[in-house]
């Protein structure tokens, strides 16, 4: 996993610089880009953190970055800087994904507050898909049988119910509800139903037609 960073896309140096102590003093990691060309040809899409991006720059634009960088999936959250002139087309980043922008001259401590806003917003990106990606690998565990079972547990149906809507015996339906509560990591019909109350259409639909046993 990579360390969360604060990346500074400007093409003023003396603002890299400014910034990167500014950030030191606050403990947010951040990395320099002396142009969009330099960070989009180093960008990975398992990066972590935030970008802060100039809307203006010499050779390609922050909003052109921000258009490519869109285009490649990128997931960080992106915090423009603008000039006066430039808050029409920040607020039209905002309606396309952007995260904040920040007029110049901005507030130190603001930006600051903007930035570890974006990185929080990212870690729980991160820690929502690592979730969604362990529940997905569980299910991916279950018999078709088991999902039938378990289908029936979230429609809050009674082992007996389900015993004779599948036509096997309550014992059965026991073994299968226990191995689908021990295969998801659960103790109960309710922590299975919180779990998969996200994403629970992804990964079960589809399988209770089996008559597996």
């Amino acid at each position: 996993m990579s360390t969360p960073l604060a990346h500074i896309v400007d093409d003023d140096e003396a603002i890299r610089d400014a910034l990167t102590w500014l950030f030191r003093t606050r403990e947010v990691a951040s990395a320099e880009w002396s142009s969009a060309e330099e960070f989009l040809a180093a960008w990975q899409p398992d990066w972590h953190g935030c970008i802060v991006l100039d809307i203006r720059m010499r050779e390609m634009s922050g909003l052109e970055c921000f258009d490519v960088l869109q285009e490649r999936g990128n997931t960080l959250p992106v915090i423009f800087l603008t000039g006066h002139g430039d808050v029409p087309m920040a607020v039209g980043a905002l309606k396309k994904g952007a995260f904040d922008f920040l007029e110049k001259p901005f507030d130190d401590n603001a930006l600051v507050d903007v930035v570890i806003r974006a990185l929080a917003s990212d870690a729980k990106r991160q820690a929502s898909q690592a979730t969604q990606a362990s529940v997905t690998h569980h299910l991916a565990l279950l018999t078709p049988r088991e999902q039938e079972v378990m289908n029936l547990v979230l429609a809050g149906k009674f082992n007996k119910v389900i015993a004779d809507e599948l036509n096997i015996s309550m014992r059965t339906v026991e073994v299968h509800r226990a191995r689908v509560f021990e295969k998801m990591g659960v103790r109960s019909a309710v922590e299975l139903a919180q779990l998969l109350a996200p994403g629970r259409d992804k990964g079960a639909g589809g399988t209770g037609n089996s008559g597996e046993h």
